[in-house]
């Protein structure tokens, strides 16, 4: 495990991929198992909102999840590194986050929940990853580094707190500012109110009509991600579905932004955000940009979708 001094004065840290690998892959996967927790529970929600975790003081919840005529929670705390479960009638367990197997990591969440009357049957292979190995007999997965994992959701503090501002000014539907536990991102999503053609599908171990009812509307998308794959490094990121004609060859800001033909979106490496003189301007024109990039080439009824900063 790397030992580093804890840097948490710095809100926008560092968070160079190779460093904490292990840890991706690791946390990644509990946040799936959790993640499935409340899809289990939870009632459909239109684009699978109803699936995501959210950003937190500490960490990341899932927020209440339903049982019976009782809700309970699940909580990561990068703070004090600890999963904790809790109950609307006053219950509470948990365990500590430390260095543990994907199925160390499952069979207590569990047991914890158990201690609390909650049996939660889920679905027990990762979806979005390639080869899963299913998450009771995932030994292999276990790396748990306390100063990156605190690194990490000290950057989606900052992501989601820029993202909730760019938000305000839409007042078309939009998402909520959500951590999808598949790719893993954090991400809002804008809508024309224009149905969107059928979605290819294709994503790895995901059904096909979970993809084309999450894209059953014309969207632009822009969100965060750690890296991998043809980004070797943590990232802004921002598409349109459908893509309108034109849109890779759009200049957008800053100029360090780039459009990725592997993933088909414009990507804002998350070093030049975290490095630059004031970090949140030069996200906020990195998301403006390309959002009007697609709004204008597909014809986005943008003076009733958008309003005046105030």
């Amino acid at each position: 495990m790397t030992v580093l001094a804890p840097s948490r004065s710095e809100p926008w840290p560092s968070l160079p991929l190779e460093a904490w690998s292990g840890t991706y892959a690791t946390l990644h996967l509990w946040t799936q198992v959790v993640g499935k927790v409340r899809l289990a529970q939870s009632p459909w929600v239109n684009h699978s909102w109803h699936v995501t975790l959210y950003v937190t003081a500490r960490g990341l919840t899932t927020s209440p999840i339903p049982y019976g005529k009782r809700t309970f929670q699940i909580d990561f705390d990068f703070v004090d590194h600890r999963l904790m479960v809790q109950s609307s009638d006053g219950g509470a367990a948990g365990f500590a986050l430390e260095p543990q197997s994907v199925a160390a990591f499952y069979a207590r969440l569990m047991a914890e929940m158990g201690k609390l009357d909650f049996q939660v049957s889920i679905h027990r292979t990762p979806n979005e990853v390639a080869d899963p190995v299913r998450f009771d007999q995932d030994e292999t997965h276990r790396v748990y580094d306390r100063e990156y994992a605190n690194r990490f959701w000290r950057v989606l503090v900052q992501a989601d707190r820029v993202f909730k501002q760019f938000r305000t000014r839409f007042i078309g539907k939009c998402s909520p500012v959500h951590f999808f536990w598949g790719a893993p991102d954090l991400a809002v999503t804008r809508f024309s109110g224009r149905r969107a053609p059928e979605h290819p599908g294709g994503i790895p171990h995901l059904p096909d009509w979970v993809t084309r009812e999450a894209y059953s509307h014309e969207v632009s998308s822009c969100g965060f991600w750690p890296g991998g794959g043809p980004i070797p490094h943590a990232a802004f990121y921002s598409y349109a579905y459908p893509e309108p004609t034109g849109f890779s060859a759009q200049p957008v800001e800053p100029g360090e932004a780039f459009y990725s033909t592997d993933l088909r979106e414009f990507i804002l490496p998350y070093d030049v955000v975290w490095q630059s003189q004031s970090p949140d301007e030069t996200l906020l024109q990195f998301l403006q940009t390309t959002y009007e990039a697609a709004a204008n080439l597909a014809k986005w009824d943008r003076p009733s979708l958008e309003r005046a900063e105030r």
